[in-house]
């Protein structure tokens, strides 16, 4: 079902169209239902996606190749989300570090099966390239208004990613035979839930909102 709001405020489309956020809401929400089972994030999904062989397969590429499951340090924790968009299926496990109030984004392996990967250079470059921008809006880009105005009005009070802030990044493409299909957005709304729920391993905090923020 689709429920379009009537907003005062006109707008348009973002990278990734719709699944900026319904990826986010319904991946936050599996990792929610997984914690009240009391079962591993990554064995719930599975469970889910047992009929679906191409969620299936990035989900356990991503998670098989980030180590899901190896434990890590205090303050530390791995989230996952799985999307498809534009007829394409990403996985996404993040490894984060949260000190001080800070989220530290260090690690990012993301699984693609986008059909016969035609140009494995470009598809690395463009899941690369689409984490890092929905990354950005995860942590850090936000218009706030007043009065029915854009408070923002540049990069100075816009912030978005900075190069040191960019994570390692791990791509792995499933070899396929199906027909080739999009790269250029399904990597940007898989990176918001995933760090969600890597935070709230870490810490405890669910962040239902973006961009996410620690309470103090």
């Amino acid at each position: 079902d689709l429920h379009s709001l009537e907003l005062p405020v006109p707008v348009l489309w973002w990278r990734s169209v719709g699944s900026t956020h319904t990826a986010f809401v319904g991946e936050s929400f599996i990792d929610e239902l997984a914690y009240k089972a009391g079962q591993d994030p990554v064995a719930y999904r599975r469970r889910l996606l047992a009929k679906h062989p191409r969620h299936l397969g990035v989900l356990n590429l991503a998670a098989e190749k980030a180590d899901w499951g190896a434990p890590l340090g205090r303050g530390r924790g791995r989230g996952v989300a799985v999307h498809e968009s534009f007829n394409s299926y990403v996985a996404q496990v993040a490894e984060v570090t949260v000190r001080r109030g800070v989220i530290y984004v260090d690690r990012v392996v993301i699984a693609v099966d986008c059909g016969i990967a035609v140009n494995p250079d470009v598809i690395e470059a463009q899941m690369q390239g689409g984490m890092g921008f929905g990354l950005s809006a995860a942590l850090y880009s936000e218009l706030t208004l007043d009065q029915g105005r854009v408070v923002q009005s540049n990069f100075h009070d816009y912030q978005i990613l900075r190069i040191d802030q960019m994570p390692e990044v791990e791509v792995y493409i499933v070899p396929s035979a199906e027909p080739p299909t999009g790269v250029g957005e399904p990597a940007t709304p898989v990176i918001a839930p995933a760090l969600a729920n890597a935070v709230f391993a870490a810490t405890g905090q669910r962040l239902r909102r973006l961009p996410l923020r620690l309470a103090t």
